[in-house]
């Protein structure tokens, strides 16, 4: 127990991107910075008066200390922007880490197995050709059909996919990784723009997904894997059929109509119109110069909006079923929801 308490107190102030010295400042001096220090290597135990006082400081349930550690997540491919630090990435993680803990407990009191399969996992990526074979197959594959997505979100949870949002700055992007070495995760910030979830969700599910050829660089990797999520927003054949397969000029309010209908942002559209050939690289930079002349431009401001929803529910709905089937207790499913019990009896009405 001690060991499982050691690791929790480290993790949640991970969670809450504290050093040790900021942590025992917070606690307003009942324990020095070297007893914290002692509590994570678990060469002391701390009482219930500091164990209580840690878990108002840190925002987390008193039985967030005692709960085993049976999740780890690997293989992380993380896309972050310079002004994302070392303490925020290791934040974001512990966050995602526990979300996920308590995601594939609620399967487990359910009986549901995660059985996720790789239909891409034998194309070797090289170029920008291969990623649009290997959309095709994936859409074949899971016969999702060349039409228009109406949730990304919730067409990746039906595929066992862990889709996990979180409240991020906009320095951070997206991430995806495997829980337990076998159970894909993708990570995306609620605060953005539908089209722009639709988009990074699938961007990271390209770094799932596609088998790289060795040679390519990071920077290669992520250019297709921008292609791959153009391409499933809009597959070859949907978008020429939309935009013709060759345009010297393409109008505004038409860009604004096909995002409107597939979710996917106008400047994600036009790297689709220089990828398969549609525009000219000329073409492509010229239209890169009118967005960079206005922010708001760049942000798609009054430019249209898909309007779609994009949340990721799987979760919430798994823990109601459990509950409702007297499979937890309120109480622990309150626990799991990460939430007060009075306020999740308010959001839970059993009829």
């Amino acid at each position: 127990m001690k060991e499982i308490v050691a690791k929790r107190i480290k993790s949640a102030r991970g969670l809450a991107g504290l050093s040790l010295r900021e942590l025992s400042e917070k606690l307003d001096g009942l324990v020095s910075y070297n007893a914290i220090s002692k509590y994570e290597k678990a060469e002391m135990m701390p009482d219930s008066k500091v164990l209580l006082q840690l878990a108002k400081v840190l925002n987390v349930k008193l039985d967030y200390f005692f709960r085993p550690f049976t999740i780890s997540i690997e293989n992380i491919e993380f896309r972050k922007k310079s002004k994302l630090g070392v303490k925020k990435v290791n934040s974001i993680k512990e966050e995602v880490t526990d979300i996920i803990t308590r995601y594939i407990e609620v399967e487990q009191f359910l009986n549901l197995a995660s059985n996720f399969n790789n239909p891409i996992k034998n194309s070797l990526i090289a170029d920008g050709h291969a990623v649009e074979q290997a959309v095709n197959q994936l859409i074949n594959e899971w016969n999702i059909g060349i039409n228009a997505l109406p949730n990304v979100i919730e067409l990746l949870e039906d595929k066992e996919i862990k889709v996990i949002e979180i409240d991020a700055d906009e320095d951070f992007d997206g991430f995806s990784g495997w829980a337990t070495g076998n159970i894909p995760v993708i990570v995306i910030n609620s605060k953005f723009p539908v089209e722009r979830k639709r988009f990074t969700a699938l961007h990271e599910l390209g770094h799932l997904l596609l088998s790289f050829d060795s040679n390519l660089v990071e920077k290669e990797k992520e250019r297709l894997c921008h292609r791959f999520a153009g391409a499933m927003l809009m597959p070859e054949e949907t978008f020429l059929l939309e935009l013709g397969a060759q345009r010297n000029k393409i109008s505004l309010s038409e860009l604004i109509a096909i995002k409107e209908t597939y979710g996917i942002s106008i400047q994600a559209i036009m790297a689709r119109a220089k990828d398969l050939g549609v525009i000219s690289e000329e073409r492509y930079i010229n239209f890169r110069r009118w967005v960079n002349e206005d922010p708001n431009r760049k942000k798609e401001i009054d430019l249209g909006k898909f309007q779609g929803r994009e949340s990721s529910t799987r979760f919430k709905q798994l823990l109601y079923r459990a509950a409702a089937e007297d499979l937890v207790s309120l109480n622990k499913a309150a626990s799991l929801a990460n939430m007060k019990l009075a306020d999740f009896r308010k959001e839970f009405v059993l009829l």
